[in-house]
């Protein structure tokens, strides 16, 4: 008898009494196990470096769950046939991914929760390069996750080794034992991904919801969607049992930067990346939300062919500063009006500070403005994390020559809109946030295909408004000026201005519809970006 923790990973290993050449390509194992239920979940193992194999196991159920071996070698009784029980105690500790546990999508399929239930607001970070030696572990590390985790970020976007902006096997891609596959992908190199256990391991110690980017899309162009497939059991049998995230592929239907047939690559990729997003779902025994990265201004539905493989709408919406919000917003309700209907995920807009622009104010308007129009969560990136410049060693050019600019990661981290767009979060948490809806005709005038620096309002109806403000807003404040419209007759806000850059609060009065069922909102203390809060329990003064 073995013993574990609720939704806590445990681990356990079977070594062949037989010898194999090739054991990586040679042989698989599963592990058939039943839950308290009567449930049967079959969990892969995976090699773990000569003749062992490891699983990884982790359920919120509590009681005893019995489990058989499955050996595609069934001659091989020292790994087919073998068979144990697994106690699994109750959660008392305070991670609230252990205690809540993973995530799902919610039945409405208009956000996400944990499984038991609770809300789970994604503010996600970009650090697609992390599992490489120039973030070093464990220190550095560290340093990026104790700062998130301070700032209130819940997810942390990271590529499983196969990365974007260089070409195959680039020394900057290694962590401290090499690549993740061997130079052919005749097999993967164990080696590589017991230090990216700890990177991960580290990450949900955390309480942070780690996002494996399988690799960036090309790659299945050089490794073939068998061995793609190889990749990916591996992931899953290795970080299954964490609360994680499946992202199939980073840009998944771009072309190699210096692709000869681009329209043939990128239908060949769209084709690959709709049959290995339905692999991961066939493979996976915890069926984590499966979602794509795409390209941009796109969806993760633009870039495969049947939507049904994915559970959630990631979309990338440019880097072009100011000029990037209506590309933004048309795509977010693009997504939040297609069918079938998903939750919506903007998982990369103007990384702050990319091409010495998209500073804090753009953070905070592709932030406000994302989640005003009804995305379920946002990402947020800052240039020198996600490629992970150092002092005087730059991350260099991608293959089509150019580089992204050289602020060193330690500098990036502490660049101010990560702290802004994380106060958005906190601010949106002292309410059902995962209740609100977008109410544009709240307030007047308002953002539309005319104007996307126009306010962008969203809520509950008889419990909480929000509205935000671009900072081209200013000067209408001494003209017409805004109002609040479509107020219910009778009912008393409270309202305040947010200032989204550093919390602090403004109490502005009584909010309290005249004959139209319209306020007209007081100016707000300075020339910026605003957020005006109408609360009627009084929850946000």
């Amino acid at each position: 008898m073995q013993f574990a923790i609720q939704n806590c990973p445990t681990e356990w290993t079977y070594r062949s009494g037989k010898a194999y050449d090739d054991p990586f390509n040679d042989v698989t194992l599963d592990v058939v196990v039943t839950d308290p239920d009567g449930q049967e979940h079959t969990v892969p193992a995976f090699w773990a470096g000569d003749q062992k194999w490891c699983v990884r196991y982790a359920s919120p159920l509590v009681g005893q769950h019995r489990y058989v071996t499955v050996c595609s070698d069934p001659e091989n009784r020292s790994l087919h046939g073998q068979e144990g029980e697994l106690e699994i105690s109750g959660y008392t500790g305070s991670n609230p991914l252990y205690r809540h546990g993973p995530i799902r999508v919610a039945t409405d399929h208009r956000y996400l929760e944990h499984v038991d239930g609770t809300p789970f607001f994604w503010l996600g970070d970009t650090w697609w390069m992390s599992l490489c030696r120039r973030l070093s572990w464990p220190d550095e590390f560290r340093v990026m996750i104790a700062d998130r985790v301070a700032k209130g970020f819940s997810v942390i976007q990271i590529v499983a080794g196969l990365y974007p902006d260089m070409p195959a096997f680039d020394e900057r891609g290694a962590n401290e034992a090499g690549f993740p596959w061997e130079p052919d992908y005749s097999r993967i190199n164990p080696s590589y991904f017991d230090a990216a256990d700890l990177r991960l391991g580290a990450l949900v110690d955390a309480g942070l919801v780690p996002c494996i980017v399988g690799c960036w899309g090309y790659f299945v162009h050089w490794m073939g969607i068998g061995r793609m497939e190889r990749h990916w059991r591996n992931l899953i049998a290795r970080y299954g049992a964490y609360p994680v995230v499946w992202c199939v592929a980073g840009e998944a239907a771009m072309p190699y930067y210096l692709s000869k047939d681009r329209e043939r690559d990128h239908a060949l990729q769209r084709d690959a990346w709709t049959r290995l997003a339905a692999y991961v779902r066939k493979t996976d025994p915890y069926h984590h939300p499966v979602t794509s990265h795409p390209t941009s201004p796109h969806s993760s539905r633009d870039d495969i062919t049947d939507p049904s493989v994915l559970d959630f709408d990631m979309l990338q919406t440019g880097h072009w500063d100011r000029d990037s919000l209506g590309p933004t917003v048309e795509c977010v309700t693009r997504a939040l009006n297609a069918i079938p209907r998903m939750p919506v995920i903007n998982g990369e807009v103007c990384y702050e500070g990319i091409m010495e622009a998209s500073r804090e104010e753009v953070q905070r308007l592709m932030f406000w403005a994302c989640m005003l129009s009804g995305t379920a969560g946002y990402t947020y990136g800052a240039n020198g994390i996600w490629q992970l410049n150092r002092r005087n060693q730059p991350y260099g050019p991608s293959p089509h020559g150019f580089g992204w600019g050289e602020v060193p990661w330690d500098v990036a981290y502490q660049l101010p809109g990560s702290t802004q767009v994380a106060l958005g979060k906190r601010l949106l948490e002292r309410y059902p946030w995962w209740q609100f809806e977008p109410r544009p005709e709240w307030c007047s005038p308002h953002a539309s295909a005319e104007n996307y620096f126009r306010p962008y309002a969203a809520g509950i109806p008889e419990r909480v408004r929000v509205v935000y403000f671009p900072w081209r807003t200013g000067f209408l404040w001494h003209s017409d000026g805004f109002r609040v419209t479509s107020l219910e007759p009778g009912l008393h806000y409270e309202a305040f201005f947010f200032d989204p850059v550093n919390g602090h609060q403004h109490p502005c009065g009584s909010a309290i519809a005249d004959a139209e069922g319209a306020w007209h909102i007081p100016g707000p203390p300075n020339f910026q970006d605003w957020v005006l809060v109408l609360d009627r329990a009084g929850v946000g003064t």
